[in-house]
């Protein structure tokens, strides 16, 4: 049986590697056991999978990926938490520590040679390299199917947002281009330590079927011009994408949409139809 890391545990740990959780890596460390194990219920995952986990601090949800069969390749840019992560498996469940592999490097570097074709993405993002993280792996890992996130609670917002929402953005239309993604639970700042001066929250997202535009280089280029300046109809905002604003609403009535639109009311398919029409 796998033992989950408890406060205590976490401490100890922390005092042992002499870890000082940093800002600037973002991290903040589980330490509670029932939210771990809700967040791996939420995730279904199992001995079918081999999950990949960005950023697994100290372990807790290592621990709790592992107890349900699954193998975990756990990516730490920390030197010294990857290679602990090893030993504290291997201490609370010696039955698993076989499926674990570590990888010490930086989640935005790693690409599909670097990983054995991961099925599921489960982790606790930075919070500030959150959604750059996810838009990378599901680039560079074409196995990626699914994903479970915990991330700060208005990158969550805007992640699961749809069309005609304030919040909809590049985030949301560019995650949109891989399959659907939604807010599935809050997850409270007291489980943390140390404790965020934020709100968490958990996004799911599942990859689909690529829009008709299956240039997306293309396409992720029209999003960012066509949200730079959002207040701006989509003539406007586009002219320098299309090369003037003339041409941006000879492109936008070619693909069926009308220039005075902006940028927020277009699904992932109005921009995939944009894209293709250049």
């Amino acid at each position: 049986m796998v033992e989950l890391l408890g406060p205590a545990e976490i401490r100890g740990l922390a005092a042992e590697l002499d870890v000082r959780p940093t800002k600037k890596l973002g991290q903040n460390f589980v330490h509670d056991p029932n939210t771990v194990r809700r967040i791996v219920e939420l995730a279904d995952v199992g001995p079918d999978d081999v999950v990949l986990e960005v950023g697994p601090g100290l372990g807790s949800l290592t621990l709790g990926l592992l107890a349900t069969g699954a193998r975990v390749v756990a990516v730490e840019i920390d030197p010294k938490l990857a290679e602990r992560l090893p030993k504290t498996v291997a201490d609370r469940g010696p039955e698993v520590a076989g499926n674990l592999q570590v990888v010490a490097a930086d989640a935005l570097r790693v690409t599909n040679a670097d990983l054995p074709e991961p099925t599921a993405l489960v982790a606790n993002l930075p919070y500030n390299v959150a959604v750059p993280v996810v838009l990378h792996l599901l680039a560079e890992l074409p196995s990626l199917k699914s994903g479970l996130v915990m991330v700060q609670t208005e990158v969550a917002d805007r992640m699961a947002a749809g069309p005609g929402s304030r919040i909809y953005g590049v985030p949301s239309v560019k995650l949109a281009w891989y399959g659907p993604a939604r807010k599935v639970a809050a997850v409270p700042r007291s489980v943390f330590w140390p404790v965020p001066n934020v709100d968490s929250a958990l996004v799911a997202f599942e990859r689909g079927d690529a829009p008709a535009s299956d240039d997306r280089d293309r396409l992720f280029g029209l999003v960012d011009a066509a949200f730079s300046q959002r207040r701006k109809t989509l003539r406007a905002a586009l002219a320098g994408w299309a090369g003037s604003a003339e041409r941006a609403g000879e492109l936008l009535t070619a693909a069926g949409i009308d220039p005075k639109t902006r940028g927020e009311q277009l699904d992932v398919h109005a921009f995939a139809r944009l894209a293709a029409a250049q």
